[in-house]
């Protein structure tokens, strides 16, 4: 029996479904989803795998134009999804009609891998626009298959999960074949907390924030977890922990909570927050948080 792998890369403008789509093709919870721009930062690998096949699905930051240093970063996270793709899912959400960078798009039509296209949210459209955005995306990515698709319900995404397999290479697998990610405990961790931050602050608080786990204890009963959220400046660290550290202390139940549903296992977590200044232009810094790897 011949076994085939391949990488399959999702990219796309920011929000449009990306994380989504890969938690319901892997069936796991691994990216982070918030309703709010650039909630995913860093490449994520979740990996299925059947007898003869092993797919290794790459979740990538929404394109932007980058502002600053750590957007650098999370851009060249998008260019490695473009260097190693065996298959390219170009996401797009109903009403949409261009890619944030013109270079990504011409990359896409140069591409000399499948694209699978998703027009993603058709939920939230009728036949008339679907007919009309399918045959817009049909002229501007002529080499791409399109597929209509609702991530968030499921819709349509197993006849993609099918076209992936199709297309996939023959190979041998490229990790153990119980793999499930390429990351490990304390990236997750570090994923749930900035979630809950991203969903109980507004403005710049969120974008200004890392998390660091400092210590991951794991014994047969309990995880003991102790983690540091670091911010740019003293008032954002006002912010985080509130009023008499209510805001922090929400922060931290509610990240409990999903890491004991994650982990299948009690935790006990501790959460402090220190300013760490201007980290998000310091290459140092960067580099610590697992940005800026090709530097």
């Amino acid at each position: 029996m011949t076994h085939k792998a391949g990488y399959v890369n999702i990219i796309g403008n920011p929000n449009v479904g990306k994380s989504t789509l890969m938690n319901a093709l892997v069936g796991e919870r691994l990216s982070i989803i918030t309703s709010k721009a650039q909630t995913t930062r860093h490449r994520i690998l979740g990996i299925v795998n059947g007898d003869d096949y092993q797919i290794v699905f790459s979740d990538t930051p929404g394109i932007i134009k980058p502002a600053y240093e750590l957007q650098e970063s999370m851009m060249d996270f998008v260019k490695t999804a473009f260097e190693d793709a065996d298959i390219l899912i170009y996401m797009v959400e109903i009403g949409e009609k261009e890619l944030k960078d013109e270079d990504f798009f011409t990359r896409i039509n140069n591409s000399k891998v499948p694209v699978i296209l998703l027009l993603n949210k058709i939920d939230k459209s009728n036949q008339t626009q679907l007919e009309e955005q399918i045959a817009l995306w049909g002229e501007k990515v002529p080499n791409a298959e399109i597929f209509p698709i609702s991530a968030l319900e499921k819709f349509n995404t197993q006849a993609v999960y099918e076209r992936i397999i199709e297309l996939l290479p023959e190979s041998p697998p490229y990790f153990p074949k119980d793999s499930l990610t390429d990351k490990d405990e304390r990236f997750f961790v570090n994923e749930i907390i900035r979630e809950k931050i991203l969903l109980n602050y507004d403005k710049e608080v969120p974008y200004a924030v890392e998390v660091e786990t400092e210590e991951f204890l794991e014994d047969e009963t309990i995880i003991r977890i102790r983690s540091v959220i670091m911010v740019e400046r003293d008032s954002q660290k006002g912010i985080i922990i509130g009023h008499k550290g209510s805001a922090l202390k929400r922060v931290g139940i509610t990240a409990r909570e999903e890491m004991e549903k994650f982990f299948l296992k009690k935790v006990h977590l501790e959460l402090f927050v220190k300013v760490n200044k201007d980290w998000r232009s310091n290459d140092y810094q960067l580099r610590r948080f697992g940005y800026n790897q090709k530097k």
